[in-house]
């Protein structure tokens, strides 16, 4: 029997082992897409507790706990740090099977060398000890990140922002690591919603361009572009919740833009119009700088309304929709291919029934000189666990090439989730292993640990900076 979380987590082959030891384990992290805040690396954030730092803003354990019956004051309510603490070791042991059951341990052990199962009668001892180490120096935001060997860190920014910390941090000297920002227009491409008159007004003022017309919407989209170029930006990031995609063009939009900006409410036919033709336009700017595209795809937002209302989005309420992207992404992608206009683009599924579509898409469209022009993304969200990364790595291999795959990503907003990248290397090394011992890949090492150093790391590196 194997002991829980020995340094062989995971690995269940000497071929696997190996590979991890020779190539994976202590690789540098290339963290491409995650939702930090470059503030609390700028500032480095001292933390008041272990609660702040690995509970607040995370949807997922807010979700588990709320599966567990725990209340919601001792998830987002007025509970103090202890209280909420508690209510989380209380929820960890029913976590067995999860992800989440082996990224607490990891993050203990890898962060704060505890060992200890986490559980109601561990969780004071955990507690006090954790808050004791986050008063010192070595258990803030840049610690945490040199510590886990980042370099890069692809955060997930609004296009109205003013980048003002990535600013700061560029110029910071005495900080390693690359934090560029990632271009998520959701503002720009959610029309139908209430907000966007308003985010309308704050584009004009952040770009100096009054916004009244779809040609001067184009143009101050187009600023802002620049502007995050300007600033590091090398990659753009997409809520695409449904692919609907539709030819259409200028003259066509033009009066759906004015409808929406006159307050008049929009049909579902002129916004799916509307979203593919600016989808359509983002991509040829995308191209333009060389920038990396990457569509996150599948989920179904904000399904409790009442809590909706309560909390606000992204706080532990969405799900794995179940829509047919094949067709909307086969046409997306060549409608700008066909313009010589597609840039590298990652494609992310959140229903594992879509993995093949994906991975069979992006041998459609290819480039001399890039390997992988277009990527299979890692499984995400719902699909981080060791079977879905196991299928999704599978199924790539299936129908593509495994060895040019980017890689993992955080996509969280704690400076602890850089565990999931141990995780997921781990369970690269034990595929690979398996192969190996099974008779299905050569015992080729030297092959074999570079597939793992490429994966693990290079190939992110090479997708994401290449110019």
């Amino acid at each position: 029997m194997k002991a829980f979380l020995d340094n062989h987590f995971l690995l269940n082959t000497e071929t696997a082992k190996g590979l991890y030891e020779n190539a994976a384990q202590g690789l540098p992290i290339f963290d491409f897409h995650c939702h930090l805040n470059p503030q609390e690396v700028w500032e480095n954030k001292p933390y008041r507790s272990i609660t702040e730092v690995w509970l607040g803003g995370d949807h997922y354990k807010w979700r588990a706990m709320r599966m567990h019956g725990i209340g919601e004051r001792f998830i987002t309510g007025d509970a103090d740090d202890w209280e909420k603490f508690a209510a989380w070791a209380e929820t960890v042991p029913h976590l067995i099977g999860n992800p989440l059951y082996h990224w607490t341990h990891m993050e203990l052990k890898m962060f704060f060398g505890i060992e200890k199962v986490l559980n109601p009668e561990t969780a004071r001892e955990i507690f006090d000890e954790c808050n004791e180490k986050l008063e010192k120096p070595e258990f803030r935001p840049r610690a945490f990140i040199e510590r886990s060997n980042v370099k890069f860190i692809g955060t997930t920014d609004d296009p109205v922002s003013t980048l003002e910390y990535h600013q700061l941090l560029k110029k910071d000297e005495t900080f390693k690591a690359i934090i560029a920002p990632t271009f998520r227009p959701d503002g720009a491409l959610f029309i139908e919603r209430p907000t966007f008159k308003t985010w309308l007004e704050t584009l004009s003022e952040v770009s100096g361009i009054k916004v009244d017309s779809l040609d001067s919407f184009l143009q101050a989209l187009k600023q802002r572009v620049d502007y995050f170029h300007e600033n590091g930006g090398r990659a753009s990031d997409h809520d695409i919740q449904k692919m609907e995609y539709v030819q259409t063009t200028k003259e066509e939009i033009s009066p759906i833009f004015d409808k929406k900006f006159n307050g008049e409410e929009l049909d579902e036919e002129e916004i799916t119009l509307y979203r593919a033709f600016l989808l359509t336009e983002l991509g040829k700017m995308y191209a333009e700088k060389q920038w990396v595209m990457q569509l996150h795809m599948g989920a179904m937002r904000s399904n409790n309304t009442k809590m909706k209302n309560l909390l606000g989005p992204d706080t532990g309420f969405d799900s794995v929709g179940e829509t047919n992207f094949a067709e909307g992404i086969s046409r997306f992608l060549d409608a700008l291919d066909v313009q010589n206009a597609l840039p590298r683009t990652v494609l992310f599924n959140l229903n594992q029934k879509d993995n093949v579509v994906l991975a069979g898409m992006m041998g459609n469209f290819y480039e001399e000189g890039i390997p992988g022009k277009v990527q299979f993304g890692s499984g995400w969200w719902f699909l981080d666990h060791i079977d879905g990364m196991e299928k999704q790595m599978k199924d790539l291999a299936n129908v593509g090439l495994l060895s040019h795959f980017i890689g993992m990503l955080t996509d969280s907003r704690s400076f602890l989730s850089y565990a999931r990248h141990d995780y997921f290397r781990r369970i690269l090394c034990n595929i690979l292993g398996e192969w190996v011992e099974r008779g299905l890949a050569p015992n080729n090492q030297e092959f074999m640990e570079q597939m793992v150093r490429n994966i693990g790391y290079h190939n992110a590196e090479k997708y994401f900076l290449q110019r």
